[in-house]
């Protein structure tokens, strides 16, 4: 059962201003505030712009302020909407057995910022040619490095960080699978407390495209949106790419008897998951066949046929191909009726957050159902042949079906899906 929610995302920080932007479909797209100088089209993504250092001190992180000097900006978002969650979620951390509670959490590898690497790397170079000597880092290089600067950008550490704050002796694990960890993060701790190896599992993902040498990146491997347009388009035909964005999201996962005997309040139940990779190298269909195994897998092991699913949450990043291969995988699992049955793509509010997305995205559904809505999808106006899906767009849809199954993928064909029931 899932118990608490904690999220800090480009339209909100706690689950009141966050449903707000969702309910009026505002966008949290916009030029860089915070985060500037990039190399982003025309320097637009979407940032969380309330989250600074210093209301993190003040505020979300303030019993953790000490440690702030070991956490890059990620590590802060992840370890904010864990301690969100634990307090969402009214757990009551004297009284529990913490070697039944447990941490599985998303994240990226996280890069430093140049500058941080600059007086290094000029102490490794030639004086005459000027060039790096990768030889001379381990005697010359890492004395000019802060002595705690790798546990900055660890990305293990929002996983140990949590687990020290919440004293969590139980399973603990990190996954780096960029837009794919989040729904793995799940998965692996639904298994978790279905082995009976923990009561409580406290799981989430965190991520951010808006690094100076992830940005990079971004304009280097994927489609990025054209600076001027500030939207994001999933499915669309006009579509232009993707968006760059940052956020995390923490859900305290909770055996049923146990979440029951406290009283606590439930947003809804995981059901099952499923994952596959497919590289791209092997396969033009890599990320449509990747997609489709892992729906396929997440329906087997939720035990639930295709016909009982009432959305799909999908990955939509706002790509060319890639949309296109999720709308065949859709296709391929459902039949005919994957024609018909909603879609939703939450990017198209915040952007591609990479491992933070999953779990930002999951909590859009749980939000819209305890409404009774699906979501709809931003910027999506005119429908591409090369996706035949309906795409919930314009207006939120209203359902009484509230289970949905989540789809995310990554570049290289790394898939995963889960299948949850809300409230």
């Amino acid at each position: 059962m899932i118990t608490g929610i904690g999220i800090v995302s480009p339209i909100g920080i706690g689950m009141e201003p966050f449903w707000d932007h969702l309910q009026h479909g505002k966008s949290g797209v916009a030029k860089l505030e915070i985060l500037k100088d990039f190399s982003l089209p025309g320097n637009i993504g979407a940032e969380v712009k309330d989250f600074t250092e210093e209301s993190a001190k003040k505020t979300y992180l303030k019993d953790l302020r000490k440690s702030l000097k070991v956490m890059c900006r990620e590590i802060q978002l992840g370890v904010a909407s864990a301690c969100m969650a634990l307090r969402e979620s009214k757990l009551d951390l004297k009284t529990i057995n913490h070697e039944r509670l447990g941490i599985d959490f998303g994240a990226d590898l996280m890069l430093s910022p140049p500058v941080n690497l600059k007086d290094a790397c000029f102490a490794c170079s030639d004086e005459v040619s000027h060039e790096f000597q990768a030889g001379e880092w381990g005697q010359s290089g890492l004395r000019q490095m802060e002595p705690l600067w790798l546990l900055k950008y660890l990305p293990n550490m929002p996983a140990c960080h949590i687990g020290i704050y919440a004293d969590a002796r139980g399973p603990n694990n990190s996954i780096t699978q960029s837009e794919a960890a989040g729904n793995l993060a799940m998965n692996e701790a639904f298994h978790i407390i279905e082995r009976d190896h923990a009561d409580v599992m406290i799981v989430g993902s965190t991520g951010s495209r808006l690094v100076p040498t992830k940005s990079i990146h971004a304009v280097m491997w994927c489609e990025v949106a054209p600076g001027p347009d500030l939207r994001c388009r999933p499915f669309d035909l006009n579509r232009t790419g993707q968006i760059a964005g940052e956020g995390s999201c923490t859900l305290i996962l909770e055996e049923e008897a146990h979440a029951r005997a406290r009283g606590a309040e439930i947003y809804g139940e995981i059901l099952g998951g499923g994952s596959s990779c497919v590289s791209p190298a092997r396969s033009d269909d890599a990320i449509r066949l990747a997609l489709g195994n892992a729906m396929r897998q997440a329906l087997c092991d939720a035990n639930i046929s295709a016909d009982q699913i009432g959305h799909i949450n999908a990955n939509g990043e706002g790509a060319k191909k890639r949309d296109e291969q999720e709308a065949q995988a859709i296709l391929d699992v459902f039949g005919e009726a994957g024609k018909k049955i909603p879609v939703t793509a939450f990017k198209s509010y915040w952007g591609n957050a990479a491992a933070g997305c999953g779990v930002m995205e999951i909590t859009g559904s749980l939000v819209g159902l305890k409404h009774g809505l699906i979501p709809a999808t931003l910027g999506y106006e005119t429908p591409d042949p090369a996706c035949p899906i309906h795409v919930v767009h314009g207006e939120h849809l209203p359902t009484e079906n509230k289970v949905f199954i989540k789809t995310n993928v990554t570049r290289m064909g790394q898939a995963s899906a889960v299948v949850i029931r809300g409230v």
